[in-house]
């Protein structure tokens, strides 16, 4: 060992290695058997209290992020949508077992949506074949909420061309587990809604959005806030189904109340296929996929 190796040497030992000195040597005393005793970070019921939520966000925040730069992801192209539009596949099913009136118009509306499940898998597939690299760093990872329906055909697309897929799940009261095309070390589960969203967008360079609920609508707006008011540069954010988004907002609206400005509308892309939503990306940032997709 060199005189600068022996300088240079940690004089502290890390954490886990101090945790390990209490399991090799156990004690059995009143003092040492309290939960005040404990190592703080390794005291569950201390890290759970209330005081400690600044400690906890920190915490989302930098474990998602570490192991996502640890895996080589450099960005990503995010996937929003509905939890509920049904799988063409799973169309029959679902009409079937409506039953009154209200239940058959709502699964006639959501089977109308289905094809945009196609669209999702296959906008996956065809960024996860281009496999692009960038400084070592693999661009457009696909990434959704790591739920069924749209978030499952985006996760889905890129499983079946063979490329690693991420899932942002979040814990909810009723049960949310990962869809089984999320790559297991990829898979994250979130308590805060709010570290969740960021990051969804830390990583993004495109967003596709598809019909969707509340959830959906809450990352959209978000998302289009965040570039209106400078806080976040322009990426291209494809705005999928085009009947069901004028259905349900009136754009033009709210041009016309002054709350937003005209060019305001052209923040997104209305697109309806996979193949026009790719081709916006790679116009967008004037991609030379060359010959095997890489950069």
């Amino acid at each position: 060992m060199t005189e600068e190796e022996k300088l240079s040497r940690r004089r502290f030992y890390k954490a886990e290695q101090e945790a390990g000195f209490v399991e090799h040597h156990p004690t059995h005393t009143p003092q040492t058997q309290s939960p005040s005793y404990k190592l703080a970070f390794r005291d569950t019921e201390f890290l759970l209290r209330q005081e400690l939520r600044p400690v906890r966000f920190q915490l989302e925040l930098l474990k998602t992020e570490m192991l996502l730069d640890e895996a080589g992801i450099g960005s990503t192209l995010v996937c929003y949508g509905s939890a509920r539009i049904p799988s063409p596949d799973q169309v029959e099913a679902r009409l079937a077992a409506a039953t009154t009136p209200e239940e058959k118009a709502i699964a006639e509306r959501l089977a109308a949506n289905a094809h945009y499940y196609d669209e999702a898998r296959k906008l996956a597939g065809i960024a996860s074949k281009c496999a692009l690299v960038e400084k070592g760093m693999r661009q457009f990872v696909i990434c959704s909420g790591g739920g069924p329906s749209i978030m499952e055909a985006a996760n889905r697309g890129a499983a079946e061309v063979g490329a690693e897929t991420i899932g942002l799940n979040i814990v909810l009261e009723h049960e949310q587990a990962p869809n089984p095309y999320v790559t297991p070390r990829l898979a994250f589960q979130f308590h805060y809604f709010a570290l969740r969203k960021m990051h969804f967008l830390l990583r993004a360079r495109a967003v596709a959005v598809f019909p969707g609920g509340f959830g959906t609508f809450d990352e959209f707006f978000e998302l289009l806030t965040l570039v209106q008011t400078g806080k976040m540069k322009p990426i291209p954010i494809l705005l999928f189904g085009g009947e069901f988004w004028n259905r349900v907002i009136n754009f033009e609206a709210l041009v016309e109340e002054g709350v937003i400005n005209r060019r305001d509308l052209a923040l997104f892309t209305p697109v309806e296929s996979a193949e026009a939503a790719w081709a916006h990306i790679v116009k967008f940032y004037d991609l030379d996929l060359g010959a095997n997709g890489g950069l």
